[in-house]
């Protein structure tokens, strides 16, 4: 089967592909199968209505099953902030490194124990036929006074999992921990169930 995936976002791409290839689901972008997918406004308030507006953009264009995701960073001190903002928060979107420094920044003198936070991932999967599928992902842990290691992306450096760094984790030891990863398995037992 072959689903459209709504993202620019090459590395969440590789994550996608890993994790939807053992179901026998062939993954592409826009650009394999000869389409430009706009880019969708996130005006949802959450990540699941992030997710539905891309999923359900992205279906239309092609013809094809898509799948979206909505991820972000919530953190407790800062009342759920960044939230839906996560690739944003800096107000440069996507700007990984300037997004983790105003996050550090604003924790400054918040003691170790109160920097709970939490990655969240919303995935949506949209078929032509008009059925949706959604499905959530969360990952407790904290956020770390400084960056550790070169893996992943966005917030990844600066989140910790129980005794895990995101930022040095393999591909696999991430997808086996992570919001996305979770969220994916979800969605994959879902699919099972519908194909």
């Amino acid at each position: 089967m072959k689903i459209i995936i709504a993202t620019h976002n090459r590395k969440k791409l590789t994550e996608l592909k890993r994790i939807l290839a053992p179901l026998g689901i062939e993954a592409v972008i826009d650009a394999n199968v000869g389409i430009t997918l706009p880019d969708v406004e996130e005006t949802g308030s959450t990540f699941e209505e992030n997710a539905f507006l891309k999923a359900d953009s992205g279906c239309k264009v092609s013809g094809l099953a898509c799948i979206a995701d909505d991820s972000g960073l919530c953190v407790d001190a800062l009342g759920g902030a960044p939230g839906v903002y996560s690739a944003r928060y800096s107000g440069i979107h996507g700007d990984d490194e300037s997004n983790i420094d105003k996050l550090l920044t604003e924790l400054t003198d918040v003691p170790d124990e109160e920097r709970t936070a939490r990655f969240v991932c919303a995935v949506c999967c949209v078929f032509p036929n008009g059925r949706k599928i959604t499905v959530r992902g969360e990952c407790e842990g904290v956020i770390l006074r400084e960056r550790h290691g070169n893996s992943g992306f966005g917030y990844d450096p600066v989140f910790r999992c129980g005794d895990k760094n995101f930022g040095e984790l393999s591909p696999d030891e991430k997808d086996g921990l992570s919001h996305r990863g979770k969220a994916l398995r979800k969605l994959a037992e879902e699919l099972k169930n519908l194909l």
